[in-house]
């Protein structure tokens, strides 16, 4: 077998195994998507992929869900807490880790290392003492938990993050710049954060992900079943009901689904630089 041969051979070899991954991946969603079509009868009864026909009533049935709300509502109440998270997030950790990153102050190091080590904080630690200061300022059943702790660069993650790909830029941009009169900011909006694009597009899509499916602390921080975010919704259609139907619960979950795949697709490539990259490529 010649050179050429055994790079082809390993080439396939390659391809089939990543295929074979990607099959056992993609199982699950592709369950649930034939799931949404089936009865419970078919669903517990028959471990056939493919349901026994194509009926879009289970999308219907379960958009209007078992109570006096739709999914339009709860659509509409995940977009209202997720968008306004995502961008003040992607603000706060930009001017965070501006500051981080080109700037020298008293405690810095010290300051990072703090910073660094609440990355270690599991949530169920700060779950009791956040509650206990929420309710004292009236946030509770509100979306204000989310979107303050964004607003105030309360993510480490996104700040370390941005921290390690402006540390890639090189400084010559800013000095060129201060040269020519641009003060702090303005070489943070025009010159930096450009730049930053990736890295933003990757922690926006993060934070937009995380928080749409955030089960935990909407159950705790929201109540009136009116300000139900979709992960909450999808929870109720199973409470509500005596005997579930599955597949109305599934149709949901893939519609539920659908915006964080539309959104992944649009985008992949500024996801991708702001993992593969950390700066200008020479």
């Amino acid at each position: 077998m010649t050179k050429q041969q055994k790079k082809t051979l390993n080439l396939v070899l390659t391809y089939l195994v990543i295929i074979l991954i990607g099959c056992v991946l993609l199982f699950p969603i592709a369950w649930m998507i034939s799931a949404a079509f089936k009865t419970n009868d078919e669903i517990f009864g028959s471990i056939a992929l493919l349901p026994k026909s194509f009926s879009f009533q289970n999308f219907i049935d379960g958009w209007k869900s078992a109570g006096i709300y739709t999914y339009a509502t709860y659509f509409i109440n995940s977009f209202i807490m997720v968008i306004p998270t995502t961008l003040l997030t992607i603000a706060s950790s930009a001017l965070v880790a501006y500051g981080f990153a080109r700037f020298n102050f008293p405690f810095k190091k010290q300051l990072f290392a703090i910073l660094f080590s609440t990355l270690m904080l599991p949530n169920s630690v700060i779950i009791i003492p956040r509650y206990v200061l929420f309710n004292k300022f009236g946030w509770v059943d509100s979306y204000m938990p989310f979107w303050v702790p964004a607003l105030l660069a309360c993510y480490p993650f996104f700040i370390y993050q941005l921290i390690q790909f402006m540390r890639g830029i090189p400084r010559d941009l800013d000095e060129s710049a201060c040269i020519d009169g641009c003060g702090s900011f303005r070489i943070f909006w025009q010159i930096l954060l450009p730049l930053m694009k990736p890295a933003l597009f990757s922690a926006g899509l993060f934070q937009f992900l995380w928080t749409y499916n955030d089960y935990f602390n909407s159950l705790i921080f929201i109540n009136s079943v009116k300000k139900y975010t979709i992960s909450l919704a999808l929870r109720l259609s199973v409470d509500a009901e005596s005997v579930v139907v599955w597949g109305r619960v599934m149709a949901m979950a893939c519609v539920a689904v659908l915006p964080l795949v539309l959104l992944f697709f649009a985008a992949q490539k500024y996801f991708v630089e702001g993992i593969a990259t950390s700066g200008l490529k020479g």
